[in-house]
């Protein structure tokens, strides 16, 4: 499937008058589109929720668009926090899943109301010694450990992870005991949460995620006498990185759910179970988009166009080797029938936004989008090479343009130093 741009070369030819690249752009209107997907794809769940994974794109005016699309914040620190608090996101519309947390955090956790998940069954004492008591509703990480493996889905695709290489949850005993203690110690209310695999490009994982939890909140309830009132599917819904590849159908997900719910949860009397997700990717990655310009060329043992973006506005091609498509404006049309290394100005050779890559011709000057960044782009970027931090913008519905933010400055780089 070809993947187009959601802003023209008029349209970013204008906005570079004004912020000059290279810059994040989010397409509003994308951005609620999804979240409207996603809602009606689970809307047979009267206490559906969606708790967007802030570490993804933690920028307020993308997460105060999503609230105003019935979403919540998934945090895992105290700044997420804070920034969530600040947004106007508090109470139950903040789930905290955080690991090897400070005190603090669980601290102000609590009195935002967040609904605490807890990663590991020592945390119970820990979270008590912090806050001073159990809250009423609560949640607990589980991890089946050994290797979690679909197969082939009918798209084509197998998910395949280590959970037990990860360092997140609870073993199944461990869980069963846990439940027990926060009972005993007031909790009334419970939650299961699990991650299992990243970036899946299935409609059969949900589903298939969903049936191993529900089973697993009957056997809860059943021994432990628990009242469980949600179920946390956590992340883990990919996107189509490579053009090639199948989307995701999240109206075919929400209904492999409903119908492990059906087959599994009603029959045990449990109808009234929320369903809950973390998606960070799925909502927003292929809502944004970094645009880049190209400022040199290089002619050596291969073609290499050099841009003025780097590895410290996306790491996640120099880290993990990923894909992100590229598409030369002003040339949709044109062959792609020259090969280049496209890279950045960082001092390390992994600096590469696409390697031996099949492009039209590039030549100085032009404008390059690297699609799918909204999830994972900017808020990965860091400081090396004292490289600064791009702006963010937002597209919005009106076709109007808006900073929501700023550029780093020098003055922000030298900011924390003692001199």
């Amino acid at each position: 499937m070809e993947k187009k741009p959601f802003v023209t070369l008029d349209q970013l030819r204008s906005i570079q008058k004004d912020y000059p690249t290279p810059f994040h752009i989010y397409d509003e209107a994308g951005i609620r589109q999804t979240a409207r997907n996603v809602n009606k794809a689970f809307s047979w769940n009267p206490g559906f929720k969606e708790y967007f994974a802030v570490k993804a794109t933690p920028t307020p005016r993308i997460l105060k668009i999503l609230h105003e699309e019935g979403c919540g914040c998934d945090c895992s620190s105290l700044t997420e926090l804070m920034m969530s608090a600040k947004c106007g996101i508090t109470g139950r519309d903040i789930m905290f899943s955080a690991n090897e947390t400070p005190a603090e955090e669980f601290v102000l956790a609590s009195q935002l109301g967040a609904t605490i998940n807890l990663d590991d069954f020592t945390h119970i004492d820990y979270l008590e010694k912090a806050i001073g008591f159990i809250p009423e509703r609560i949640s607990c990480r589980y991890n089946p450990g050994g290797v979690y493996q679909l197969g082939e889905s009918k798209e084509g695709f197998q998910v395949m992870d280590n959970p037990g290489d990860a360092k997140y949850g609870m073993t199944k005993a461990q869980l069963f005991e846990a439940f027990k203690v926060l009972k005993s110690k007031g909790a009334k209310e419970f939650g299961v949460h699990a991650f299992l695999a990243s970036n899946t490009i299935s409609n059969d994982y949900y589903p298939a995620l969903a049936a191993q939890l529900f089973e697993l909140a009957v056997e809860l309830k059943k021994e432990t006498g628990c009242h469980i009132t949600f179920i946390n599917l956590s992340g883990g819904v990919g996107i189509d990185y490579r053009p090639e590849q199948p989307a995701n159908d999240i109206f075919a997900i929400g209904e492999g759910v409903r119908k492990a719910y059906e087959a599994i949860l009603t029959p045990a009397g449990m109808d009234d179970v929320a369903i809950y997700t973390e998606m960070g990717r799925f909502m927003l990655a292929p809502n944004g988009h970094l645009v880049t310009e190209v400022i040199h060329e290089k002619h050596t043992y291969k073609e290499y166009k050099g841009v003025d973006a780097c590895a410290a506005n996306l790491m996640r091609p120099a880290i993990y080797g990923a894909y992100h498509h590229i598409t030369v404006m002003g040339k949709e049309d044109q062959p792609a029938d020259h090969k280049y290394d496209v890279v950045g100005s960082l001092c390390e050779n992994c600096d590469k936004f696409a390697v031996d890559r099949m492009l039209p011709e590039i030549e100085v000057g032009d404008l390059l989008v690297i699609h799918d960044t909204g999830a994972h782009g900017f808020s990965m970027g860091y400081n090396y090479n004292g490289r600064l931090r791009s702006a963010e913008l937002l597209l919005k519905e009106d076709g109007s343009v808006e900073l929501i933010r700023r550029a780093e400055t020098p003055e922000d780089y030298f900011a924390t130093l003692v001199w």
